[in-house]
């Protein structure tokens, strides 16, 4: 499963191209907190079970977020965010749901699952598989498939191993507690990249004094 480090490094490549000239240390420093939140919940899964990769991977959370975004920045008469931070604030605001979306939660939907609709529906989802076109099969997908036999998996049925807690239930005196940093070149690559295009780009804010 994706680390947390992967999902940082991909808020980080989200803030890069979106916060345009409000890149900063400061501005991409929020955006990459907010990547790693969704991994907050490795914690909460030893209080409640089954809550790793559902209390705050739920696609509910940036879309909750969104809203209350939206009505402060567009229904309210005086706009909070824009009252303290400015512009830059609601830029920022938005980016860092987007970071959350795309580098906290979509790295898991897309290779082991998460559950998607949590609260809602409990039901754990992954979107992975591979497409192709084959000139014997013509174009063949995996990503979605129909009519499943078996039930999805819920959160009393499904336990992913984290370094906060391993295995469900109480954890023996020897368990291996792991914490994941790059488990394949793929994840690898992204850490990488993910460093240096932050990095190039905090480096390029100090020369040409934060703006494009």
């Amino acid at each position: 499963m994706p680390s947390t480090l992967v999902h940082v490094a991909v808020g980080g490549l989200v803030g890069a191209a979106l916060l345009g000239r409000w890149f900063d240390s400061r501005a991409i420093l929020v955006v990459l907190v907010a990547a790693a939140v969704p991994d907050l919940d490795s914690f909460t899964s030893t209080i409640l079970p089954g809550s790793h990769r559902s209390l705050f991977h739920t696609l509910f959370l940036p879309l909750l977020l969104a809203a209350l975004v939206a009505y402060d920045t567009r229904l309210r008469d005086e706009s909070v965010i824009r009252r303290r931070w400015g512009t830059r604030g609601v830029v920022v605001a938005w980016v860092a749901i987007a970071a959350l979306l795309g580098g906290g939660i979509m790295p898991d939907l897309f290779t082991n699952g998460v559950n998607a609709f949590y609260p809602l529906r409990d039901a754990f989802i992954a979107i992975n598989g591979e497409a192709l076109w084959s000139s014997t099969r013509g174009f063949v997908q995996t990503f979605v498939e129909f009519g499943a036999k078996e039930p999805p998996p819920t959160t009393e049925t499904l336990h992913y191993s984290t370094v906060v807690d391993p295995s469900p239930g109480a954890e023996p005196e020897n368990v291996e507690r792991i914490a994941p940093l790059a488990s394949s070149g793929l994840e690898l690559m992204l850490v990488l990249l993910g460093a240096g295009v932050v990095g190039g780009r905090l480096a390029a804010a100090r020369v040409w004094g934060g703006r494009d």
